[in-house]
Parts: structure tokens; sequence; C-alpha cells
């Protein structure tokens, strides 16, 4: 699921920083790396004086993450497994694991919100790899249809060395870690940079952030969170929280959509339904202690809907959460954990 919800806010301050008297001359080492992933973008702001950290580095990365994880790319890891009939044997494909691990525990720990195996109805609906066409005349006998493709229960794994074996129960089973491959990204760049004895830095991939260390000002990160309206520009901010040591990630329903004859349908997809999930959360913001995480649970969040969001949040002590969703007088309103609202003072 492509998420482009959370604004990077920090880095405005970045080059009038470095050109400030009043600023310690250790800030001048602050260096910003831009590039291209996952069909977005990424940013790094980093503590590097001595240029350790390259774009090159970085690609290099992102590209070996891409040939496990990307639906876009046929050769990949999960391409090579959704396009298997039954079984599937793979060796050494370590990040493709790790997404498939942390899906199946979120799912678990979710009750059914976050599911990897609901590709077959993203794909449907006109949000996955497939040529993107909107369903203009729902067949409800094929959504029901893919919904027997969709339950963790229908695939088993094993590993045995370096070896992953899968075997699907049905032919059709399909994986998707869109909803979490970002926010995998922004954890693994972070471990590669931090292996370099930097601690300071800041990564973002299309909108989901992990920040360690201090920001350019000397003090924690400030990330903003978009006004979760289809028209808002992305220099909108509803809100503005800060970040140290810790990342943030947003999902909604306010960007990619599409219409047809009054009704809009979202790229999030409920896997129980078999529908666009369509609430009144119009965007959940979770700050973990790492972005896969993060990344997860605001698309778990945003298939529960606000009142089962704000149960499943206010058993996870260890996470903190914003949610904007619509208010009965068709304004906003929002609802925040505790920890945000002691760091807020409100």
């Amino acid at each position: 699921m492509h998420r482009i919800f959370a604004l990077l806010i920090a880095i405005s301050g970045l080059l009038a920083s470095c050109g400030d008297s009043n600023v310690p001359e250790k800030k001048e080492a602050y260096r910003l790396l831009e590039g291209e992933t996952m069909g977005t973008y990424y940013k790094v702001t980093v503590n590097d004086p001595d240029g350790k950290v390259t774009k090159e580095s970085l690609d290099s990365l992102l590209v070996a993450l891409n040939m496990e994880v990307s639906t876009y790319i046929d050769s990949s890891v999960i391409s090579r497994f959704n396009q298997a009939k039954d079984s599937f044997l793979v060796v050494r494909a370590p990040h493709f694991l790790t997404n498939l691990d942390r899906s199946s525990a979120v799912d678990s720990l979710s009750g059914g919100a976050f599911d990897p195996t609901v590709m077959p109805l993203v794909n449907y609906w006109g949000f996955g790899y497939t040529p993107k066409k909107p369903v203009t005349k729902v067949d409800s006998s094929r959504v029901r249809e893919l919904i027997g493709l969709v339950g963790m229960e229908n695939l088993k794994w094993s590993v045995l060395g370096d070896s992953l074996r899968m075997v699907k129960a049905k032919p059709g089973i399909q994986l998707d870690f869109s909803a979490i491959a970002k926010g995998y990204g922004v954890d693994l760049v972070g471990r590669l940079i931090q292996s370099m004895g930097i601690d300071d830095v800041l990564v973002e991939i299309g909108g989901e952030v992990r920040a360690w260390g201090l920001s350019p000002r000397g003090d924690a990160w400030r990330v903003g969170v978009n006004v979760p309206e289809e028209d808002a520009g992305l220099t909108e901010v509803y809100s503005t929280l800060a970040l140290k040591d810790r990342a943030m990630a947003t999902s909604g329903n306010y960007r990619n959509l599409y219409e047809v004859d009054g009704v809009k349908y979202s790229h999030t997809i409920d896997p129980v339904s078999g529908f666009p999930e369509r609430n009144r959360l119009l965007s959940a913001t979770i700050l973990a202690a790492d972005c896969m995480t993060a990344d997860a649970l605001a698309t778990a969040c945003m298939v529960l809907g606000p009142e089962k969001a704000i149960s499943f949040l206010e058993g996870l002590p260890e996470v903190d959460a914003l949610l904007i969703f619509s208010a009965e007088n068709g304004g906003m309103q929002s609802w925040s954990t505790k920890g945000l609202q002691d760091a807020s003072g409100k």
C-alpha cells in the first residue's frame, strides 16, 4: 500500500542553520542525500562531515531490498513466490523473511486487520502490480472467490539454514509487503549508517521516518503530519511531532484512491470484507521503536476504523499514536495516546 502522508519538515532549516553564525560549528557537518526507491523517494539527513555515507551505498542496499520484496520486479523473491503454484524454495532471502515474519506477527496482533495475503484483492481493486484499472462494476462473486485466497492460515513456511521453504494451501495465494516494506527500508538504511559510527541521522522513505540522535538544530527531529484531505498540499501540516531514537509512519485513505459513480474506493483493502475500507478514520500516525512496526500498525488501524483502532492501541503501551477522523459535523477531530498528549502539554 502506497503512502505519502508524513511530511518531513526538519530539512527545511538545514541550509539556513549551516550558515548561521549562532549555530555551533559541528552542525555544518549535516548532509542531505536523496534518491528514488519503491516507487517513491528517500531522504537521508546525516551528521557525516567525513562523507562516509554515499548515495551509491544507499542505492545498492535499497536495490537489494527491492529484489526481495517488490511485486513490481518480475524476478524478485516475492514475485517468484506469487507466481508459484503450490510450493516455493529460496536460498538466502533475509529481507523477504523478515517482512513475512513481522507481517504475520502484526496480523495476529491486530486480529486479522493486517494480512499480507491480501494481494489478490489489491490487484482486483486496481491498486496492485497489475495494470491500474478502476473497478467500474463490482463483481461480488469474484470478490468472495478472492477472499478465499486470503488468510495466513493458508500459508506455511519453515527455515533450514539459509533456505526458506513455503507451501501454499491454494495456488492463487499471493503476498503483498507494500504496507510494511518502506518502514523496513527505513530501518535498514538507518542500521547501515549507524554501523559506520554515526549517531545523528534521519531517514525517510515515502513519508515513513526514523530518527536517531539530534537534528541540525541540536534538539529532537521535528516531523509533520499532513492534513488528511484530498486537496491538501504536501506542505499543509495538521500536527508536528518530535522524534528522537524513534520511528513514525502514517497511513491514510485520502490520496491513493479513485471515484466511480460518486463512490470513492481507497487503496486500503479490508481482508475480511474484501472491499476497500470506508470508515471515518482519515489517517493513522504511529510512533514506535522501529519503522517497520509503525508502518504495519498504521495500516492495521486504517482497516479497524477509529473506535476499534483506539481500543487496539490502548493495549499497546510501547507505541504512541495520533488518529485523525471525520467528526459528525463534517469537520475533523483527533485522538492521541497519553504519551503524545504529555509531550505536547495537552
